[in-house]
């Protein structure tokens, strides 16, 4: 039964491996190595595992490396690769397009170029450029663009300046969730989620750990400096996120990021191929194993991904018509 939307599906265009590097990509990756990735590579899995769609995206370590011209032109081939591999199998593949940020100027003539001519489903941001968080005013140029046209921003996790993990453990395992936490906190406490309110944010993971810090987050409202970012409370911006289920389909997870928000806001994603096609697997049986209504497991699995991405619907399948193949 194929009709999965798959909102965390991350893709390796040749440029971007090479100009990246496996010294770089590597280390994040718990095992230690650049997985190896084709279109044909993902195609077999999600056909293994029900998954229509993969809204694909470029993973950590990102595309800016030190120069911003490399990084507009790195971004642009990434974002035409994506295009193009969304009309070479329709219905298969939609993208959330990269921008070479820190570079602002260069990222609001790639938003421009995605979304009004590639047709980009949305925007994919990391958590921190240069250790500079999504909150931080130099990027509110980007972010209100973003609000402008109310598009989709779908935030994944990155390296953060300075990380404090013991050594030896990858980043994605420890390092990746603390730092959607500091992103979200950034977002939070500087008032970009309650100025962008017409942006639709996606954060990976069920929110890092979001969910199990969110009371003690909110008693920061009690400090006036910090309370003015967040006018109707700490808890009301978080119920506008969405999240998606990325590594996370599991009740020590699942249960907190429920408290946080309604279970229309939560996304099927894979991490596929950073995570391997057996925590693919994983998650569609740790989702099956919840104890989820049909009807809230189909929306996890196909249909709040239809909502937020209206476009998908004509290219994806229900399980019904999936069935009757």
């Amino acid at each position: 039964m194929t009709h999965r939307i798959d909102v965390q599906h991350h893709i390796l265009p040749p440029d971007y491996v090479r100009l990246a590097g496996d010294d770089r990509i590597g280390p994040l990756m718990v095992s230690g190595r650049t997985p190896a990735w084709s279109p044909e590579i993902s195609l077999e899995a999600m056909d293994r595992h029900g998954i229509a769609t993969a809204v694909v995206s470029i993973s950590a370590p990102g595309l800016w490396f030190g120069d911003d011209s490399q990084a507009r032109e790195l971004a642009r081939a990434c974002n035409e690769y994506s295009a193009a591999l969304a009309a070479r199998f329709p219905g298969r593949f939609g993208f959330f397009a990269s921008l070479p940020l820190p570079d602002v100027d260069g990222s609001l003539a790639e938003i421009a170029h995605a979304l009004d001519v590639l047709g980009a489903d949305g925007i994919c941001l990391m958590t921190n450029y240069g250790g500079r968080y999504l909150g931080d005013a130099a990027f509110a140029p980007v972010l209100d663009e973003l609000e402008r046209r109310g598009t989709i921003a779908f935030c994944h996790p990155c390296v953060g300046p300075a990380p404090l993990v013991p050594p030896g453990i990858p980043a994605a395992t420890l390092e990746f969730p603390f730092d959607t936490t500091r992103a979200i906190a950034s977002l939070l406490f500087s008032g970009g989620f309650a100025r962008h309110r017409n942006v639709k944010w996606i954060f990976s993971h069920a929110g890092g750990a979001v969910p199990f810090l969110a009371q003690r987050i909110s008693r920061l409202e009690r400090r006036p400096d910090l309370a003015a970012g967040v006018p109707d409370g700490v808890m009301a911006e978080l119920r506008r996120l969405y999240f998606d289920v990325a590594l996370s389909a599991n009740p020590l997870a699942f249960g907190p990021m429920l408290q946080v928000i309604p279970p229309e806001q939560v996304l099927f994603a894979s991490d596929y191929p950073f995570a391997p096609e057996e925590t693919m697997a994983g998650t569609v049986r740790g989702l099956q194993g919840l104890g989820l209504s049909p009807e809230v497991l189909a929306g996890i699995e196909r249909d709040n991904a239809l909502r937020l991405m209206p476009g998908l619907r004509a290219a994806t399948k229900g399980p019904d018509s999936a069935a009757k193949e």
